[in-house]
């Protein structure tokens, strides 16, 4: 049996799952924050709550056409309530559409064996020699694609803007992420480069501003990790690490956090000034 809540422990809780309702509610298919959801709602003892979180995981599965991870959540429910109406009926309806739907697409699966089991060696080999990897990749490239290539600004102003720090610098501030230099450079508004990188990314925004940081896992990683990529790890659920983001491409500091981590990371993207703000607060 898990040992009563503290008052302290019970506010993060309760913040997290009015933060993150709103998040589901407006990205029905973020399964991940719904996970996020789940657990607080599990944590905090709502077991309604849990089984309703879970058919919502199971439905999002479905319409992203993984199938057999609906079916294990929709398991999940099964196990406390056996005899629930709306399982059976979703699970009956998943079967008809099995021999149609192609779970798990191979390069999404190639995609997450390659992060499972590249990222720690290559930042290890890294660190140890104090060189930058050969296959360093902080999104440039990815970026250069979205706003260039998509005719949003021109390649000269690109190179002039796109900033990549110096390896393993101390940087005595945060470093502007390159949407806000966009923005401020009257090059690119920042909601619309805000709204190009999530769309490709597919990630959750989060407004780190209204959100209450865990201090102790903010700043269980280095200042200068932070303020060099301007990343904010924020809150943590059971074995993942919640992360903040301006950048979701930066395959480099994905690397470096988890290595410093040794967690999974589930990231965010963050409203860049807010973000900014928000590491400058934690690492004065």
């Amino acid at each position: 049996m898990s040992a009563p809540l503290s008052a302290s422990e019970e506010a993060q809780l309760m913040q997290t799952i009015e933060m993150f309702e709103v998040i589901t509610q407006s990205q029905p298919l973020d399964y991940q924050s719904l996970e996020i959801l789940k657990e607080a709602y599990f944590k905090i003892g709502q077991a309604k709550d849990v089984v309703n979180t879970a058919k919502r995981i199971a439905q999002a599965y479905v319409q992203l056409g993984q199938l057999s991870s609906a079916i294990f959540e929709y398991e999940s429910v099964l196990q406390l309530f056996p005899d629930d109406p709306d399982v059976k009926q979703a699970l009956a309806q998943i079967e008809n559409r099995a021999g149609s739907i192609s779970d798990h697409p191979p390069e999404i699966v190639a995609t997450e064996k390659k992060r499972a089991d590249s990222p720690r060696s290559a930042a290890n080999s890294a660190h140890s020699s104090g060189t930058p990897p050969d296959d360093m990749d902080d999104g440039r490239k990815l970026m250069s694609k979205l706003f260039v290539d998509a005719r949003h600004m021109g390649e000269s102003d690109f190179n002039r803007y796109w900033y990549t720090p110096p390896w393993n610098d101390s940087p005595p501030q945060v470093v502007q992420p390159f949407l806000q230099v966009l923005a401020d450079q009257a090059i690119v508004p920042l909601e619309k480069s805000v709204r190009i990188v999530m769309e490709k990314a597919r990630l959750g925004f989060l407004p780190i501003e209204r959100y209450e940081v865990d201090m102790e896992v903010a700043r269980s990683v280095s200042r200068d990790l932070c303020r060099r990529w301007c990343i904010l790890p924020f809150d943590r659920m059971s074995k993942s690490i919640l992360v903040a983001t301006a950048n979701p491409f930066n395959k480099q500091a994905a690397r470096e956090l988890e290595l410093a981590t040794g967690m999974r990371l589930l990231w965010y993207v963050a409203n860049p000034p807010d973000l900014v703000k928000t590491i400058q607060k934690i690492f004065r």
